[in-house]
């Protein structure tokens, strides 16, 4: 399965929509997109994964690369994802001390986290 990225302003956010599959084949096109955001000065960022199928490691390391490079700028990444199965994910390798994980990009983009 293919990977699939869109992105839009919501307020002083900039939201990534992101569907299929983040494995070691589609990983480096967040990446791109993430580097690229940050590069044009977009430092507070959604990522929504309510679209996602899959995660592996390997897309776990582009959000944590991603958060780097946000926080380098005093900036934000947050998650949207409210499927069961890539949340546990993120809870077995202990990510949800790091990332701020909403249920919807409303409530992300609320957040004050």
């Amino acid at each position: 399965m293919d990977l699939s990225l869109s992105t839009r302003s919501v307020g002083d956010r900039t939201v990534v929509e992101v569907g299929g599959e983040i494995d070691v084949y589609t990983a480096p096109k967040l990446r791109e997109q993430l580097v690229e955001l940050v590069n044009e000065g977009h430092y507070h960022l959604i990522v929504d994964m309510e679209g996602v199928d899959f995660l592996d490691s390997t897309g776990l390391g582009v959000l944590v690369g991603g958060l780097k490079r946000v926080r380098a700028h005093e900036g934000s990444l947050r998650l949207v994802c409210n499927q069961e199965r890539i949340l546990k994910i993120f809870r077995i390798t202990g990510l949800t001390k790091v990332f701020p994980i909403h249920g919807s990009v409303d409530e992300a983009v609320a957040a004050n986290d």
